[in-house]
C-alpha cells in the first residue's frame, strides 16, 4: 500500500468537517473528492474508504489513539490506527511516530460490546431492550460496508440491457429480485452513461422491496406522502408503466427539487410534485388515493452501513421524539386512502418501537377503519442489505 501525505491530509480534513463542524459524511466526501481533479480512482477510493471506516469505528479508534482528536494531526493518527488494525505498515512520518506502541498500550483487556462495535452506550442499551438476542448480530451486520445495488429503470431498459451496458464498462453484476443488480466492485456511477441516460437508479435492495409492497397497477392514483428525493416514487412509476398518477409530497421542498430532476432523467411523466406547506394539502386529498405510501421519518438505524455518522449524530431523545412524529403522520396521512385502498407504512429502522409498535398503536385507534394485511421486518443480517420495515393496511371505510 502506497501512502501519500496529501491524501491522508484530505481525509483528515474531511473527518474534521464531520466531527467538529457537524456536516454529513456523504456530503463531505462528495465535496472532498471534487476538490482536486488530479486525483485518480485509487486516490478517491483511499479517501472515501479512510473517512467512512474511521467514522464507522470512531469510538474504538479514539480509545486506541488517545487523546480525542482536536486537530488535523490527531485525525491523521486515527486514520493510522485504522490501517494498523488492518495489518498495514505505516510510513515513517512524524505524525505516526509511536502510534503502534500507543495502540498496544491502550488496548483494553475486556472491552465492552459497545466499544467493540463502536457505538454509544445509549444505543447498546436501546438495542438490547428492543431486539434482545438479535441486537448484536444486527449491529455486527450494520458495521459491514454496504453493497452497491442499482435498480434497472424498466421505463427505458430491461435489466439484461442494463447488465450488458455495465459489462461494457467492465462492471460485473449479479441479478437479484426483479430489477436489481448488485455490483461486484465499487464504482462512481454518477458520471456513467447508463446513469446519465436514466437507465438505472442507485437504490439498496431492501429499499427496492417497498414499492412492490404497495401492489400498484397502471392507472391507479397513488400518493407518496414522504417522497423525499423520490427513489420510491420513481420505482412506483416504473411498476405502473408510467400510467396513472403519483402525487409526491414532502414537507421539505428542496428534496422535491431533486425529485423533479430525477424524474426527468428517468422519463417519469406521471409524478405530480407538491410540497406540504400546511395541513390543508393533506385535507384536500382526503379519501382520494388507491394507494398511499408513508415512508416515515425515522432513526435510520437500518442504513448505518451507508450512513455510519448517524451513530454519533443521533440521540436517545431524538429517537423518542421521532416516535411521536411517526404516530402523528400515520394518523393524518392515512386519511388520504380511499375505502378499499391500501396504506403502506415503511421505515429504514430496525427498532420495533418505530415499526410494529407504531402500527399496533395506530390500529388500536382506527380499528374500524383499517386492518393489517401483511408486514415485513428485514434485518441487515437476513439478506445482507439494509434494515427495513413495511406494513400493508387496507382501509375499510
Amino acid at each position: 500500500m502506497k501512502w501519500y501525505p496529501n491524501l491522508v491530509l484530505a481525509a483528515a480534513q474531511a473527518l474534521a468537517d464531520i466531527f467538529d463542524e457537524g456536516y454529513y459524511a456523504d456530503k463531505v466526501i462528495e465535496r472532498t473528492l471534487k476538490s482536486d481533479p488530479r486525483w485518480g480512482s485509487r486516490d478517491r477510493a483511499f479517501i472515501a474508504e479512510s473517512v467512512y471506516e474511521v467514522v464507522r469505528w470512531y469510538r474504538r479508534l479514539d480509545v486506541l489513539a488517545q487523546p480525542q482528536p482536536d486537530n488535523l494531526d490527531a485525525y491523521q493518527r486515527l486514520i493510522g490506527v485504522h490501517y494498523l488494525l488492518q495489518g498495514e505498515t505505516l510510513p515513517d512520518w512524524p505524525v505516526f511516530q509511536g502510534l503502534a506502541e500507543t495502540v498496544a498500550r491502550n488496548s483494553p483487556a475486556s472491552p465492552s460490546y459497545a466499544l467493540v462495535a463502536s457505538i454509544p452506550d445509549w444505543l447498546e442499551e436501546l438495542g438490547q431492550a428492543e431486539l434482545g438476542d438479535l441486537w448484536h448480530p444486527t449491529m455486527d451486520a450494520l458495521n459491514q460496508p454496504a453493497k452497491l445495488v442499482v435498480r434497472a429503470n424498466t421505463l427505458k431498459v430491461t435489466r439484461q440491457q442494463l447488465k450488458d451496458k455495465l459489462a461494457e464498462a467492465e462492471i460485473t453484476t449479479t441479478e437479484l429480485g426483479d430489477d436489481a443488480l448488485v455490483l461486484h466492485t465499487r464504482k462512481n456511477l454518477y458520471n456513467s452513461p447508463p446513469f446519465k441516460e436514466g437507465w438505472m437508479e442507485i437504490q439498496d435492495y431492501s429499499s427496492q422491496q417497498v414499492a412492490p409492497f404497495l401492489d400498484v397497477a397502471p392507472g391507479m392514483r397513488v400518493i407518496d406522502a414522504c417522497a423525499g428525493a423520490g427513489g420510491k416514487t420513481l420505482h412506483l412509476a416504473a411498476l405502473m408503466h408510467n400510467k396513472g398518477r403519483i402525487i409526491a409530497l414532502d414537507t421539505e421542498a428542496w428534496k422535491l427539487d431533486e425529485l423533479k430532476r430525477r424524474a426527468r432523467r428517468a422519463g417519469v411523466g406521471i409524478a405530480e410534485i407538491r410540497p406540504i406547506a400546511n395541513n390543508k394539502v393533506i385535507k384536500r386529498l382526503a379519501a382520494s388515493a388507491d394507494r398511499v405510501l408513508i415512508d416515515a421519518p425515522c432513526s435510520g438505524l437500518g442504513v448505518l452501513r451507508r450512513n455510519p455518522d448517524a451513530k454519533w449524530k443521533l440521540t436517545e431523545e431524538f429517537v423518542g421524539n421521532l416516535r411521536q412524529t411517526q404516530q402523528k403522520i400515520l394518523h393524518s396521512y392515512s386519511q388520504m386512502v380511499k375505502p378499499g385502498g391500501k396504506l403502506v407504512y415503511a421505515t429504514c429502522s430496525i427498532l420495533p418501537s418505530e415499526n410494529e409498535a407504531q402500527v399496533e398503536a395506530f390500529l388500536q385507534q382506527h380499528a374500524h377503519e383499517f386492518r393489517l394485511l401483511d408486514s415485513r421486518h428485514i434485518l441487515p443480517q437476513d439478506e445482507g442489505f439494509d434494515g427495513f420495515y413495511m406494513a400493508s393496511l387496507e382501509r375499510l371505510k
